[in-house]
């Protein structure tokens, strides 16, 4: 919902003072937060927070006498108000209690002005998605922005422990977070202080679910609904095919999202004891625990020991709840929603026989999962058992190989160190890379649809079939073709890149398997290595900054932001055959 102002001269200049106090908040708090010694006195830091309050407390009012229809501004704000409202009193109160130190109110006052700015900026998200004429755009722009911002906090002095930070290094990093990669050139858990891994964290959460739908999601959490604009833009973004369930979509994914990463931390938090890996107090495991489970989930791959997950070999625990984190995040959330509600259903149903079994008659057909959802699990554990077979076959014990077949899908954490494995191995660990995960998860590769469309189209072939048909379904024509074109568009990419860093690293004593092997895992936003990322070149580490972010975004994603204004041709040329040998 759209609110009309009567004076957009008014507006204009609230929208700009809200620009300008929001850029004051943030300078004043890298410059107050950044440093071990704050570069601002503390009247000055008082003094940008009380403009910065001004401003976002007082646009509400003007706001409101400036609108056409005060109950809808009313309705869509109704949040605010009072928050501003508690927030002020909370710190009022701490600031004036001389029991209490004065710097707890200034903690609470900067909370409340914390919660503004990100309320502002995903609304702000919101209207850019919805008012472009190519929702690609915005969120390939939103990937950008949070990789520049990421990268900027990343620099500051309190977030990195060593004696000092290559920009490169740094830009790779948060490049690496937000396309939910692994790839690291810098040790997470020794170089970064607690707010840089906290930085990175955030980064992967933001980037494995999108900064577009935290806006959408908080829309929705404060009770306002999505406008056409809006929902069809949303459905673009994360690929549903109607817009008429975006809102109860996008509410599962962060409900989902939030239940499977906190069970999965609570399942972590005592496993940390049984390794001599670890030494830590409540607090560190309390972290370490949310920290990989939102890395698992969320299929980043970013362990904060040195060697990722090799030290744990012996604590089985944390492999049996890193691997059902990591395949649930690599399903996609249009499966989870799928199967979440189609389970549902059919438990509603089996309550409802027992209570009144004279109703089975009336019921309607239980909910089915749809050909995507049952596709997606088939290939998923397809993959799953044959890579672990074949990793069996080239010299992994069972648990080392299904682990690592699991986690080379996409994940990036490793359970022995990958340079040390046979050629063959890692051969399978390329092909499973390369496939990757599911459409709509945070999982990169060609996706296994895209694998399952191909291999099915080439049987239909040898059957002599004229359609490709699966699970007693025949598929489009059209879909075969976007089979085709990522597999097409992702092999002269990998390709390209291979040949690119084959030039950077010339002087480098890298084999050619290491450097393949690396620019899969890039463009798979998987996050496995030989051990030769720390080692590349700043030209190689910057063609594997772009190769992610071409992986995370995808190739479908990409080719649309380019192509969006080409439009279909209203003619068919004559059919001809050509031989094909």
């Amino acid at each position: 919902m759209k609110i009309s102002y009567r004076n957009y001269f008014v507006e204009f200049w609230l929208i700009a003072m809200n620009i300008l106090a929001a850029a004051v908040l943030l300078a004043t708090g890298l410059l107050a937060l950044g440093w071990h010694k704050p570069l601002l006195p503390g009247w000055a830091i008082i003094a940008a927070l009380i403009f910065v309050t001004i401003v976002f407390v007082g646009e509400k009012p003007l706001r409101l006498l400036n609108t056409d229809s005060k109950k809808l501004f009313i309705r869509l704000n109704w949040f605010e108000l009072p928050l501003a409202a508690v927030f002020l009193i909370l710190a009022a109160g701490f600031l004036t209690h001389e029991q209490v130190p004065a710097a707890a109110g200034l903690v609470i006052w900067s909370i409340y002005l914390l919660i503004e700015f990100i309320i502002k900026l995903c609304r702000t998200m919101m209207y850019l998605t919805s008012s472009a004429k190519n929702p690609s755009w915005i969120m390939l722009a939103s990937f950008i922005v949070l990789i520049l911002c990421g990268a900027g906090l990343l620099a500051l002095p309190r977030s990195y422990r060593c004696s000092g930070v290559s920009l490169i290094d740094i830009v790779f990093t948060a490049a690496s977070a937000t396309c939910v990669t692994g790839l690291t050139v810098m040790d997470i858990g020794r170089d970064f202080s607690v707010i840089g891994q906290t930085v990175i964290l955030v980064l992967i959460q933001m980037g494995g679910l999108g900064v577009i739908i935290f806006g959408a999601f908080f829309a929705i959490l404060t009770g306002q609904s999505l406008s056409v604009r809006e929902s069809t833009a949303m459905r673009d973004v994360l690929n549903e095919e109607t817009s008429g369930r975006i809102e109860i979509f996008t509410t599962f994914i962060f409900t989902a999202t939030l239940i499977i990463e906190t069970i999965g931390a609570i399942c972590l938090y005592n496993m940390w004891d049984n390794s001599s890996s670890f030494s830590g107090g409540v607090s560190q495991k309390w972290f370490y625990s949310f920290f990989h489970s939102i890395s698992a989930f969320c299929n980043a791959g970013f362990g904060l020991p040195g060697d990722s997950l090799v030290g744990y070999n012996r604590s089985m625990g944390i492999y049996l709840v890193i691997m059902p984190l990591i395949v649930l995040g690599g399903l996609g959330f249009g499966v989870l929603y799928d199967v979440f509600f189609a389970g549902l259903d059919r438990i509603r149903r089996n309550i409802l026989l027992i209570i009144k079994p004279y109703k089975a008659f009336e019921m309607n057909m239980p909910r089915r999962c749809s050909l995507h959802s049952k596709l997606v699990m088939t290939v998923t554990f397809i993959l799953i058992f044959a890579g672990m077979a074949g990793l069996m076959v080239y010299g992994l014990d069972a648990g080392g190989a299904i682990f690592q077949s699991v986690t080379a899908r996409t994940a990036g954490f490793n359970s022995v160190a990958i340079e040390s494995v046979s050629p063959g191995a890692k051969i399978i660990l390329i092909l499973l890379m390369f496939i990757g995960g599911s459409p709509g998860s945070t999982a990169g590769g060609i996706k296994t649809i895209t694998f399952a469309v191909l291999i099915t189209a080439v049987l239909a072939t040898i059957r002599k079939r004229r359609e490709v048909e699966m699970f007693g379904r025949a598929l489009p024509l059209v879909t075969v073709g976007r089979a085709l074109t990522v597999f097409v568009l992702y092999m002269i990419v990998l390709l390209t890149v291979v040949m690119l860093l084959h030039i950077t690293e010339k002087d480098k004593p890298f084999t050619s398997m290491d450097i393949f092997f690396e620019a899969v895992s890039a463009l798979g936003t998987v996050g496995l290595s030989t051990g030769i990322t720390p080692a590349l070149s700043d030209a190689g580490k910057i063609i594997l900054v772009f190769t992610m972010f071409f992986g995370r975004l995808g190739a479908l994603t990409l080719l649309t932001a380019v192509t969006f204004n080409i439009r279909p041709a209203k003619y068919n040329y004559p059919v001809e055959s050509v031989i094909i040998s």
